[in-house]
């Protein structure tokens, strides 16, 4: 049954960008097929952490033992790529290493216009799902090293 295969491809890139082509590929599905649902997968993590984000935040908060350290590595690395490129590298680099939820958090906090968050991240999320859907599936010996 194709929609249980779609299914697996979305959730899967839903947490991790690259989960998507790799399900895809191992489902039997075309590369074509794969790439829509990846995309499909991301954008709803980030409708879900765009629109639900405030009240997320405000459920850890409420929670959270201590404050948490307002430098860190990572802050410092967010705000570097937010100073140099904006909402278009936040965008971008979700696929790759934010992962769906992480980027748009990170975008959230930022203050990003939904509008113009959710059209950056189609966009980015369309040409890293071809991209990475295509290595997986016509770079020999690629599919072989995570598909057995």
């Amino acid at each position: 049954m194709h929609l249980a295969k779609y299914v697996s491809v979305i959730i899967a890139s839903t947490i991790k960008f690259i989960g998507g082509p790799l399900t895809g590929a191992t489902l039997g599905l075309s590369w074509l097929e794969t790439s829509i649902c990846t995309t499909f997968g991301m954008m709803l993590s980030v409708i879900v952490i765009t629109y639900a984000g405030a009240a997320i935040q405000a459920l850890v908060d409420r929670y959270r033992k201590q404050r948490p350290k307002l430098f860190t590595r990572r802050t410092r690395f967010a705000i570097r790529i937010w100073k140099r490129f904006g909402l278009m590298g936040i965008a971008l680099l979700t696929p790759l290493i934010l992962t769906p939820i992480g980027g748009t958090a990170l975008a959230v906090s930022f203050r990003v216009g939904r509008g113009q968050l959710l059209l950056y991240m189609l966009i980015s999320g369309i040409l890293w799902a071809i991209i990475q859907t295509l290595a997986v599936y016509q770079i020999p010996g690629l599919k072989g090293l995570f598909i057995r």
